[in-house]
C-alpha cells in the first residue's frame, strides 16, 4: 500500500503539508524530528488525514491533485 497524507501544524494551524509514502509511520516521524526541510519550520505536526492507495502512481496522482487549486478547495471543504 501507498499513502497520500495531509499534515497540519499544531503550532501554526494554517500550515498544511501534503505528501505520499509507502511507510506512513516512518515518514511522519521524520517530519516531526525535523528531517524534512519543507516541514521543519512548523513543528510539531499531526496527521490530519491519510488515504491508502494500491499503487505508487495513484498515491502520487492524488498528492498532485491535493496540491492543486481544486484539491486545496476539497481539503478545506472536507478536512478543515
Amino acid at each position: 500500500m501507498f499513502y497520500t497524507y495531509i499534515l497540519k501544524s499544531i503550532n501554526h494551524p494554517e500550515q498544511y503539508y501534503v505528501g505520499y509514502t509507502n511507510d506512513l509511520k516512518e515518514r511522519f516521524e521524520r517530519h516531526n524530528k525535523g528531517y524534512v526541510k519543507h516541514t521543519s519550520k512548523f513543528l510539531p505536526w499531526k496527521i490530519h488525514a491519510y488515504f491508502a492507495l494500491q499503487t505508487k502512481e495513484l498515491a502520487m496522482d492524488f498528492e498532485k491533485y491535493l496540491k492543486s487549486g481544486s484539491g486545496i478547495a476539497f481539503r478545506n471543504k472536507h478536512f478543515k
